[in-house]
């Protein structure tokens, strides 16, 4: 449906409960419970935590991106910023010289002034919306930067693009302050999340959070007469290599709890990089998937009776979504050609 939308952070603003609702969030960084490792750690006095991160912000990069589905680029582009650093540890993560870097990355924290100045910086610029890339670490950082940017003009939706390893309490205290979710639900079991991102508990933690995501969306995608997307929750799968990711069991999962009409973004773009390229311990990582396996997955939407979302095209995706490529589009399909889409014989 496309109407007029206002984000809803800009309500809480004028009635005092954003300043609130960031006081609450930074409460938590005082014993750090930001997200489900619950580390202890006095960020506020610049504890850092296990993600290495510690009272500032830490901005890898921001720019009008090119890589994510097309209601978010649009012919702007979505306004990225990459946080540096994480709270999972992927042995296969395209981004690990931001994620797993922290000695490199401590030099670019910035205040959470600056954070807000960008993204005043990528409004100007016009794009379509504020696209928080990894942001569970840094949850009540970006929200006091909100906070701050809405009284200086910030009218785009936020988008939160996260890996789903996230605190259902955080959650909740970000419900009205973000428009879109854009979650990762990387496993159907938690012994891979262990193996391969070494969190504990990652499936029933994701799921969790996809559900508290679920509650403050719903299924419908809003959108404007542009098609640009305003509001909702968009899950993402990424195909691994020999069905590491169970992406049956995570579709049956979003079908039977959440709603078949919830929007997922099935993506081919993984490629083996990072330690899963070159030790032998994450073997079954250690390739491209095949074209089989992602047809396969890509006939488990119709199968299972998906309506909404996007999915990558085969050829090329491995280099979707990396903050090198801001001026690459990588094609994607809507869900409604998932039933027209080749399936293996």
């Amino acid at each position: 449906m496309a109407v007029e939308y206002q984000p809803s952070y800009l309500a809480l603003y004028e009635s005092g409960e954003l300043a609130e609702r960031v006081r609450a969030l930074e409460g938590l960084l005082l014993a750090c419970r930001v997200c489900p490792l619950d580390c202890g750690n006095d960020r506020t006095r610049n504890e850092l935590a296990r993600c290495y991160s510690g009272r500032l912000p830490v901005v890898s990069s921001y720019t009008a991106h090119f890589g994510e589905e097309p209601a978010l680029t649009g012919t702007r582009g979505a306004g990225n910023i990459f946080f540096g650093n994480c709270n999972l540890r992927c042995v296969y993560c395209q981004n690990y010289q931001i994620s797993q870097a922290h000695r490199e990355q401590i030099k670019n924290e910035v205040t959470h002034e600056r954070l807000a100045e960008m993204m005043l910086e990528l409004q100007a610029r016009g794009c379509h919306n504020i696209n928080f890339v990894s942001p569970t670490h840094f949850a009540p950082q970006l929200a006091r930067a909100i906070l701050v940017a809405a009284g200086q003009g910030l009218r785009l939706p936020v988008v939160y693009n996260t890996n789903a390893y996230d605190s259902t309490e955080v959650l909740r205290l970000l419900d009205g302050v973000v428009d879109i979710y854009l979650p990762d639900l990387k496993y159907a079991d938690s012994a891979e999340g262990y193996s391969y991102s070494k969190v504990p508990n990652y499936t029933e933690r994701a799921r969790a959070a996809l559900k508290e995501m679920f509650r403050q969306t719903g299924d419908e995608l809003v959108c404007d007469e542009n098609g640009l997307l305003r509001r909702g929750l968009v899950v993402r799968l990424l195909v691994l290599p020999n069905d590491v990711a169970g992406v049956r069991e995570s579709l049956e999962w979003i079908r039977d709890v959440l709603s078949p009409r919830v929007a997922v973004s099935l993506m081919a773009q993984y490629y083996a990089t990072n330690r899963a390229a070159t030790d032998e311990r994450y073997v079954l990582l250690s390739r491209r998937i095949n074209e089989g396996e992602w047809l396969r997955a890509v006939s488990l939407l119709g199968e299972l009776g998906m309506e909404e979302g996007w999915m990558q095209e085969y050829d090329g995706a491995s280099h979707y979504y990396r903050p090198d490529f801001t001026d690459s589009e990588t094609p994607f399909k809507d869900v409604r050609d998932f039933q027209t889409a080749p399936r293996e014989r």
